[in-house]
Formats: C-alpha cells, sequence, structure tokens
C-alpha cells in the first residue's frame, strides 16, 4: 500500500465532500485508505470495521486512542454516529447476541412456571425478564424499566425506555401472542399486589389463580419499577425498588447455562379470616404430584437434547464479528 501524501488527502476529501480537522488528517488518511483497499465504507464506518482497522494496524494504546479519536470526530463533524464509542460497541454486541440467543431466550420462558408457591411468583417475573432481554435491551435499562414503559402494540410486546429507546421482539421470532401473555401474567401479579398489598394472599393466589382486573395504571403506579427483587419467601419490597442490572444479568446467565434456580415449596399460612381473600370460600391446600421431578428431569433432559449443538447454527462471520467488537471494546476500555 503506497504512501499517501498530505496533499492526496486534501485533493480526496475535497472530492468527496469532507472537511478534515488538520490534527486528523493522517490518522484519516490511513483509515479510509485501508477502507478503500478492503472494501469498507469509511464513512459511515461501522465498529466492525474499526475493529478490523485496529486489528490489522498494531500500535501503542496513545496511537490507538488518536486514531479512534479521529475517526469519531471525523463522523460526528459529518453528522454520523462514531463508531469508536464503548456505548456504540457494547449495544452493537447487545443487539447481536440477543438475535442469536432470542430463540433460547423465549424457549427458556416459555418453561418457567406460572403456578404455585413461589415458583410461580418467581417463573412470571423471569419469564418477562427473558422476554425482554430477547429484545436486545442492555441490563441496565432492563433495571430501570418502569411498569408504564410497557405497551402491547397490536399485540406484540413494546418498551419504551427513558432515554426515548423502543424494543420489541423481531417479526420473524412468531412469538407476539406468546409474549403479550408472558408480560400479562407477570402485570398480573402487580396488579394484585395493588390490590391485596399481602404476601399470604399472594401465596393463595398463585395457588388457586382467579383472574384479576387489570385496569389503567395510576401515575405512581405507571412510575414504579417494572422488575422487582423477590426474596427466598416470596416477598417483594415494601417500598418498590428495581433489580440492579448485576443481578439480572446473573438470572439471565442461569438460566441460559440451565442453572435453574430451584426454590423450595412454602406451606401456604392459614387465614384467620377467609372472607379477607378474593379467593374466599372452601379450604385451599397443596397437593404435590408425586412424579414432579420425574418429570421436571425428563423436561430437562429433552430441552437439552433438542437444544444439543445450537453454537453451531451460529454463523461464522457473526462469531468474528462479535470477537472483534470485543476487541474493540477492550482497546477502548484501556485507553
Amino acid at each position: 500500500m503506497g504512501a499517501i501524501t498530505e496533499r492526496d488527502n486534501e485533493s480526496g476529501d475535497t472530492a468527496l465532500g469532507l472537511e478534515i480537522p488538520a490534527r486528523y488528517r493522517h490518522d484519516w488518511a490511513l483509515f479510509a485508505d485501508w477502507c478503500t483497499a478492503t472494501g469498507q465504507h469509511p464513512l459511515p464506518a461501522e465498529p466492525e470495521a474499526l475493529a478490523l482497522f485496529l486489528r490489522e494496524h498494531p500500535a501503542a494504546p496513545a496511537t490507538h486512542r488518536r486514531r479512534v479519536s479521529a475517526i469519531n470526530t471525523v463522523h460526528i463533524r459529518h453528522g454520523h454516529p462514531p463508531p469508536g464509542r464503548s456505548e456504540t460497541v457494547r449495544r452493537r454486541l447487545d443487539a447481536a447476541r440477543a438475535a442469536r440467543l432470542a430463540p433460547l431466550l423465549l424457549h427458556k420462558a416459555a418453561e418457567l412456571p406460572t403456578t404455585g408457591w413461589p415458583n410461580g411468583l418467581f417463573g412470571r417475573r423471569d419469564a418477562l425478564l427473558l422476554t425482554l432481554a430477547a429484545t436486545g435491551m442492555p441490563f441496565a435499562q432492563l433495571a430501570r424499566l418502569r411498569r408504564g414503559d410497557i405497551h402491547l402494540d397490536a399485540g406484540t410486546l413494546a418498551a419504551a425506555t427513558t432515554d426515548g429507546e423502543r424494543f420489541c421482539l423481531p417479526p420473524e421470532s412468531g412469538t407476539a401472542g406468546a409474549s403479550a401473555a408472558v408480560y400479562r401474567r407477570w402485570a398480573e401479579i402487580l396488579a394484585f399486589l395493588d390490590a391485596y398489598p399481602n404476601t399470604d394472599l399472594l401465596a393463595q393466589h398463585l395457588t388457586d389463580p382467579v383472574e384479576v382486573e387489570q385496569g389503567i395504571l395510576t401515575d405512581r403506579q405507571a412510575r414504579q419499577p417494572l422488575l422487582t427483587p423477590i426474596d427466598r419467601w416470596g416477598h417483594l419490597p415494601l417500598m418498590p425498588q428495581p433489580m440492579t442490572a448485576q443481578s439480572i444479568a446473573a438470572i439471565v446467565r442461569d438460566h441460559l447455562a440451565g442453572r435453574i434456580p430451584v426454590h423450595a415449596l412454602l406451606p401456604l399460612r392459614k387465614q384467620g379470616d377467609r372472607n379477607d381473600h378474593p379467593h374466599a370460600g372452601g379450604e385451599t391446600g397443596i397437593e404435590l404430584d408425586p412424579h414432579y421431578y420425574e418429570r421436571g428431569i425428563a423436561a430437562r433432559r429433552h430441552a437439552r437434547n433438542r437444544l444439543d449443538g445450537l453454537a453451531d447454527v451460529f454463523d461464522e462471520i457473526e462469531t468474528r464479528a462479535d470477537a472483534l467488537l470485543e476487541e474493540l471494546l477492550t482497546v477502548l476500555e484501556e485507553l
């Protein structure tokens, strides 16, 4: 590859209608020349292209910092998102991974229990958590979701974040109805607690569910966190508080790895006055299925057999792109 003089660079930039600050001309020329030779678009450039460029031009961290700064500045000055921002790279990684993991995440969500105490409570929350993760939403934004941020748009689950971004399941997932049902089941729990803020009543509701009317949220309810922590006894915080991004990430990782949390069945505490309960009338008890564990083991074995070799389906180009983005993100964090 021949050397590029400042005169050559200026004429090329002029032909493209670009105005490159003098301090960035050399680094931009190097990048633009590499893009031409490799068939990449220099403006706007993809994060993957920048990652590959840095890999093929090893240099000291200070040099990498200068090159990334030059490429970002040219993009910003010409109205394009900078490809070398760590947040841009992270979002591209999140979107790429979610696209590949969405079928598995949705499959895991569909397997979770919706009744029983406290398994039904954890199952409903985690099912919505996995479903929302399948949209590609970063965990930090998942943790900030409020009850009023979720909408059903023509039967499709959609989430609007506080940053103005909108996430929804891709149409090709074919799970619009299922994802809407997942959301409604967790929204039913929150609506029940709005009317009956009592864990014992909630336990009885999940053991013998009845339909709960889900009206329009008040302004206060709409501002409450959507995903909340649950302790081992099934208690939600008295004052609504959100889950942390770290705890959401840990739950998603556990489900993907097949490490499904086991929650011990808790006995229902008898109510002093059955008329206080919305399900009043008749005795309520828990009758355990003697084949519960065998069926669970068989289901997990079946799921493992069906999902075995899923990694082989991943496209080699996408895998390489992810590796490049990871490398770029590492470089950016070390700068």
